[in-house]
C-alpha cells in the first residue's frame, strides 16, 4: 500500500459518532463523491510512495477550504493552479490557504513540500453553528464532545506512515494547549512545536507576512 492508500482509508473512514450540543453540527466533506475523487486525485500524485511523513495538525475544516476539497489547507483554486488537479468547485480562495501555498512555494513547490509534510487537524472533521465555522475549542461543551473523536482520529493518524518524533501544531494558543495535553496523557508524540495559525497571521498580522514565512520556513527546514 502507498502512503496515499493510507491516507484516503483514514479519512474516508471518518465517521461522527458522538452526541453533539444542541446548535452545533458536524461537517463531513468526505461524504461527497466530489470531493472524494478530488482527494484521490490529490494523494495519488503527492503521496504515491511508501515514505514516512512528519504531520502538521490544524484546528478543524473550514467550509470554504478543506470542508469542500477535503485537503488540509486547500481551497478549490489552490488545488488547480498550484496542485494541478482540476475541479469544478466554486473558484473561492480562502486566507488561511493563501498562505499556507506562499508557504509551500517558498519550501520549494508541492511536489517537494508534501513529500515530507502531511498537513490534517487535531478533528479531521469540521464544526458548524448557524451555519458558520466553529472551533471545536470555542465552547467547552463542544470541546468535551469532540474529545474522543479527537484522540481517536491522532490515535489512528499514526497508524500510518507518520513520525512520532514530531508533530507540527498549526495555532499557537488553544489549539497547542490542547494538543500538548493530550500528547502529554497518550504519548504520541516526543515533540510538540507550536507555529502561528495562518488566518491569524492573515487577518491580524498581514504586514508581517513575510516575516511569519521565513518563520514557517525556518522551522520546517
Amino acid at each position: 500500500m502507498t502512503v496515499a492508500d493510507h491516507i484516503l482509508s483514514f479519512l474516508f473512514g471518518l465517521r461522527w459518532t458522538h452526541p453533539l450540543p444542541r446548535g452545533f453540527e458536524v461537517m463531513n466533506p468526505y461524504g461527497d463523491e466530489t470531493t472524494r475523487q478530488l482527494c484521490k486525485a490529490f494523494y495519488q500524485k503527492y503521496y504515491g510512495d511508501q515514505e514516512e511523513r512528519i504531520l502538521m495538525l490544524g484546528i478543524n475544516p473550514g467550509r470554504f477550504g478543506s470542508g469542500i476539497t477535503g485537503i488540509s489547507f486547500t481551497d478549490p483554486v489552490k488545488l488547480q493552479t498550484v496542485c494541478g488537479i482540476a475541479n469544478d468547485l466554486p473558484k473561492k480562495a480562502e486566507l488561511s490557504a493563501d498562505f499556507i501555498y506562499r508557504m509551500i512555494e517558498g519550501y520549494g513547490g508541492a511536489a517537494a513540500f508534501y513529500q515530507r509534510y502531511f498537513i490534517s487537524a487535531l478533528s479531521p472533521l469540521g464544526f458548524l453553528k448557524d451555519g458558520k465555522n466553529v472551533n471545536y475549542y470555542d465552547d467547552p461543551r463542544l470541546q468535551k464532545a469532540a474529545t474522543p473523536f479527537i484522540i481517536q482520529s491522532i490515535a489512528k493518524m499514526l497508524t500510518l506512515p507518520i513520525s512520532p518524533q514530531k508533530v507540527f501544531c498549526i495555532g499557537e494558543g488553544k489549539n497547542v494547549d490542547f494538543l500538548r495535553k493530550l500528547n502529554s496523557e497518550h504519548r504520541w508524540f516526543a515533540e510538540v512545536t507550536a507555529l502561528p495559525h495562518p488566518r491569524f497571521i492573515m487577518q491580524y498580522k498581514r504586514k508581517q507576512v513575510d516575516e511569519y514565512l521565513k518563520r514557517y520556513l525556518r522551522v520546517l527546514r
